[in-house]
């Protein structure tokens, strides 16, 4: 797979170092009347604009570039159909230039800066502000940069950016605030300890030159920040303030914005919000020199991870490309070695059986530093060959150097960018800004939206000096598996990782050196799938609002959809395969799972080109039968359904292929005990209330029945009994949407003779309904994260117009005081999540909160906390009921930026048998009307501890880690008063279902229609 890396010697990616867990939302609207901001608007307050911001031809917005007085570089973008306006500030510092005496000095400043200003000094004006205004915010440190980020409903972007910008101007850095922030930092890495991801991303820093920046650990915790400090005679709040006046410089700052505002408005209200930023005259570190000396290279490190994986990891020194990025040599590179099609690097791996997937490509470093990574990951006999692998991976990059760099491939990249940049699906308003406020810093203000998609030159000579500098002495290779851990002899200081640093032998770096060739690899052909045809459809006549049936069988439903919003030369199309023998059982649940990985994986050749072209593809398997989505390039959508139907109606198993993925299903099924504990919560609690669902246990026990003979017995007896409903949806008419599906229809109706299914083997699973005044407790043990966690289920009943609107306003208003109470004040932990669960047409309240303290009073907290609501709900003024009204109504009423987003909309009604397709419309209508008295008789009933009608289910993760609640004698903790579930099965058993959701609309049940 081609890829731009984000992975450092022994990872996939480093992960950034997020402020908090959730997304939060907005408060009142303190902003600057016009004439004040227009009195400050002068000449003087914008050194220079850029109106010729390059943007794509079917691109409506409007764009213009800045550079205020104090030299801050923004981005303003108008866009007066927006329903979300967004904004995100980049500071271009981060953790590589924290004092090496105060590891995690940058990431505590970024936690501190949300917690008051001397402007609006409450700890959550801001979040309070966003959430009652239909917003939500984040940030993240990465090495050599801090993004932080919001969005809000465009009425409120004016109020919103005004307490923003205090965040730059004078921020508090309360001692209070900075005592207990330390705990939610602290919680935050102690959550990442067991992940491999930041332990392999910190081991590749580790290893680095100790005197490098890069060496640096980034995230911070308790004795980083607090206990070494004081042992020193550190104040930290004086750090963070000396941090802040020293880096956080107008100067090395880029902002931008999205609003329904006009172009001058918006600029009339940046310059009066952020041109009080001080220019400190900072300047941005970059580090030319590299983090490896030339002795840590020809080095292998043997790693042992926390989940059972096996990865090879090959990484070289790269010069900063990024001022090559009109040419992109590193993309041309990476296109070719992660290349998945006939005669690539990853054919030759899989046709050897060492591996399943490659990716490769530049990883994004820190200023003035590159590198170049191959990271595949290995089976078992993969593990025998290890020097033979880095091997093939030379004789490829040999087999480049002898083509030479071919200006073909890259006219053909250059011509897949442009069309892609032409045809962009329109982003969020929020992923949009702050994916690109970094580019400020990157690139000139003409091209930040151009300069990831336009190729306008041509540098041979700078492929084959990268490609030169990939030798056997420059190489850094990192071997991933369980079974070094009887070997390792070192430890890494910050996340305990174990692992074992060797120099490769001289003669395997000769052997690499004079590698030869292999002939099966080769230059990968050129791309027949890249579209041609960009027309769009005339309108049929008939242009509904939502989708239709066009074709109803008693083997096919086919809905439609003609897009008239998007106007993209796209269309999405949906399938869905429904087989009641697909789950039928643990075993055939785990047939139907390796019958979906083996078939795209004996696909992923002929496909790859497609998907480089932009035409997508995916087959999943449900608790129902396959889903096989396909979207993209309306043009030639036809050839690949008609190749992925050949081969799906006459598969055949390939022995060699089954036992390596056999294998790889077993340990993903042994790693889930790995997972976070809040991902534990939530499955188990999906266990408990699920009327059919296989645990990872009961699936792992049927793997000694998982069998080619069976399988092989299997597919044709799944593919031969079955419905097929479909959705197509884009650019498209109702003729070729049913040429389309029939590709399908005549495909299974002359190989496989498929017969059809009774309605009532389309009816969908349903949920288990508790009893009133229930309390039940289900609690499970963790033995590999110090963290417990706890999720709290309230059980609401059955989805409908009232009941979806009380429960979700009364979510909107908890979800600040939520996180405010139970994760800043009180500080239980870094993950804190409030929201709405819903499944099989049941929904409920629920509460997650991933905590070092013992579950039961993690619990207790949360019950506290929600006691308090009916108080904080009796005492609401009624215009802040009415902003909380607002921001819901803007939350359901925002529209979806793209053409996939509205098809997954559309098919999760069908799916669900629903078809409510007008439902924000429907329901926001009855939001008007609700008062608060219609919350607080909901609170009351449903909700309220004591309540008749309440019905709690909490779901317990206790860690017996080490260090973790389970395991310290000290905790006082009561025995629990919940009715503890014993027994899943007879839990189960001795509850009742709730009934399906009708339909909304007057529908014909689909599947073959019968007397009875």
């Amino acid at each position: 797979m081609k890829k731009i890396l984000r992975f450092g010697l022994f990872m996939c990616f480093p992960p950034a170092a997020y402020y908090g867990y959730i997304l939060i939302e907005n408060k009142r609207s303190h902003y600057l009347a016009r004439k004040d901001i227009k009195t400050m608007t002068t000449s003087a307050s914008v050194l220079k604009r850029y109106d010729n911001i390059t943007k794509s031809a079917e691109d409506k917005r409007l764009y213009r570039g800045l550079e205020l007085s104090n030299r801050m570089k923004v981005l303003l973008v108008s866009d007066h159909t927006t329903d979300k306006s967004a904004a995100a500030l980049d500071v271009n510092v981060g953790y590589l230039s924290d004092p090496d005496y105060l590891p995690g000095l940058a990431h505590f400043c970024e936690h501190m800066l949300f917690l008051g200003t001397e402007k609006y000094p409450n700890e959550n004006d801001y979040s309070k502000f966003l959430s009652e205004h239909g917003g939500g915010s984040n940030a993240a440190t990465y090495p050599d940069h801090t993004v932080y980020y919001f969005d809000i409903v465009p009425e409120h972007l004016k109020g919103a950016l005004d307490r923003f910008s205090q965040f730059f101007i004078a921020p508090l850095f309360t001692e209070t605030a900075t005592e207990r922030e330390l705990n939610a930092v602290n919680s935050e890495h102690e959550k990442n300890i067991p992940s491999d991801l930041w332990r392999l991303d910190q081991l590749d820093k580790s290893t680095c030159n100790p005197n490098h920046p890069f060496h640096k650990f980034g995230t911070g915790n308790k004795d980083t920040l607090c206990h070494i400090p004081k042992e020193k005679g550190i104040n930290v709040r004086t750090e963070l303030l000396k941090f802040h006046e020293l880096w956080y410089s107008s100067n090395i700052m880029a902002l931008a914005i999205l609003g329904k505002e006009s172009l001058d408005e918006l600029e009339e209200i940046v310059v009066g919000l952020f041109s009080p930023v001080k220019d400190k005259n900072a300047e941005a570190p970059k580090w030319p020199e590299h983090p490896f000396t030339p002795d840590q290279f020809r080095t292998c490190a043997y790693i042992v991870p926390i989940k059972d994986v096996r990865n090879l990891n090959i990484v070289f020194p790269s010069v900063d490309l990024h001022p090559y990025y009109k040419s992109a040599p590193g993309n041309y590179i990476s296109h070719l070695v992660g290349h998945e099609g006939p005669g690539s690097l990853l054919s030759a791996l899989k046709a050897r059986g060492w591996s399943n997937s490659l990716v490769a490509g530049s990883r994004t470093a820190p200023r003035g530093i590159g590198f170049f990574g191959i990271s595949v990951d290995l089976t078992e006999e993969g593990m025998f060959h290890i020097n033979d692998i880095v091997k093939l991976v030379f004789q490829y990059l040999e087999m480049l150097k002898v083509n030479g760099p071919l200006q073909w491939i890259q006219e053909e990249q250059k011509r897949i960018s442009s069309m892609i940049f032409r045809f962009k699906d329109k982003e969020s308003p929020r992923s949009y800004i702050a994916g690109h406020v970094h580019y400020l810093h990157e690139y000139p203000l003409e091209e930040v939206l151009s300069s990831h998609y336009l190729l306008s030159e041509w540098n041979p000579d700078m492929v084959n000096k990268i490609l030169s500098d990939f030798t056997p002495e420059n190489v850094r290779v990192g071997v991933i598996a369980k079974q070094f851990a009887n070997e390792v002899n070192l430890k890494e200081p910050w996340y305990g990782t174990e692992y074992k640093l060797q120099n490769i032998p001289t003669e395997v770096l000769e052997d690499w050196k004079n590698c030869g060739e292999c002939p099966e690899l080769r230059i990968p052909d050129k791309n027949d799938f890249v579209a041609t045809n960009f027309d769009l459809y005339p309108f049929d006549k008939e242009l509904n609002d939502h989708p239709v049936i066009i074709q109803d069988t008693a083997l096919t439903r086919i809905w439609f959809k003609q897009d008239d919003k998007y106007l993209l030369p796209k269309a999405n199309i949906m399938f869905d395969f429904v087989s009641p023998l697909a789950y039928l059982d643990p075993l055939n649940c785990n047939l139907t799972h390796m019958f979906v990985q083996l078939f795209r994986d004996a696909l992923s050749e002929y496909v790859y080109a497609a998907e480089l072209a932009g035409l997508k593809w995916e087959l999943s398997n449900t608790k129902y039968g396959l889903i096989l989505v396909l979207g993209g390039y309306n043009e030639k959508q036809h050839i690949l359904l008609g190749k992925i139907i050949e081969k799906l109606t006459n598969f055949k198993v390939d022995p060699k292929r089954f036992e390596i993925f056999k294998e790889n299903y077993i340990r993903t099924l042994k790693n889930f005990a790995a997972e976070q504990p809040y991902q534990h919560a939530v499955y188990y609690l999906t266990v408990l209330l699920t009327e059919h669902s296989w645990t990872k246990r009961e699936l792992l026990a049927a793997t000694e029945e998982l069998t080619i003979e069976k399988l092989e017995e299997f597919i044709p007896q799944m593919l031969s009994k079955m419905h097929i409903e479909c959705l197509v949806h884009g650019n498209a008419n109702r003729k070729k949407a049913l040429e389309m599906v029939n590709i399908v229809e005549n495909r299974f109706a002359e190989l496989i003779n498929t017969t059809p299914l009774l309605p009532r083997q389309l009816l969908l699973n349903r949920e288990l309904q508790l009893e009133d005044s229930c309390d039940y407790l289900y609690s499970v043990d963790n033995d590999i994260h110090k963290s417990s966690c706890v999720e709290v289920y309230y059980q609401c009943g059955l989805q409908n117009t009232e009941s979806n609107i009380l429960l979700e306003l009364f979510g909107q208003i908890i979800q600040e005081p939520c996180f405010d109470v139970l994760r800043t004040k009180e500080q239980l932990g870094y993950i804190v999540f409030s929201g709405i669960r819903k499944a099989n047409g049941v929904q409920g309240l629920r509460v997650i909160v991933q905590s070092d303290k013992h579950p039961s009073i993690v619990d207790g907290r949360i019950e506290e906390f929600l006691h308090g609501m009916l108080e904080h709900l009796q005492n609401m003024k009624n215009e802040e009921f009415m902003r909380h009204k607002d921001a819901l109504a803007a939350h359901r009423l925002e529209k979806p930026k793209q053409l996939t987003a509205q098809t997954a909309l559309y098919w999760s009604e069908i799916t669900a048998q629903q078809y409510h397709f007008a439902r924000a419309e429907v329901e926001v209508a009855y939001l008007r009307t609700v008062t608060k008295e219609d919350l607080i008789n909901f609170y009351e009933t449903l909700l309220k501890n004591g309540a008749q009608e309440r019905k709690k289910l909490a779901v317990h993760v206790l860690s017996k880690a080490e260090g973790g609640a389970g395991t310290l004698k000290e905790i006082d903790v009561k025995e629990p008063t919940q009715t503890v579930i014993q027994d899943v099965t007879i839990f189960k058993s001795s509850h009742g279902m709730y009934p399906l959701v009708q339909p909304y609309i007057n529908i014909t049940r689909k599947g073959k229609k019968c007397k009875l």
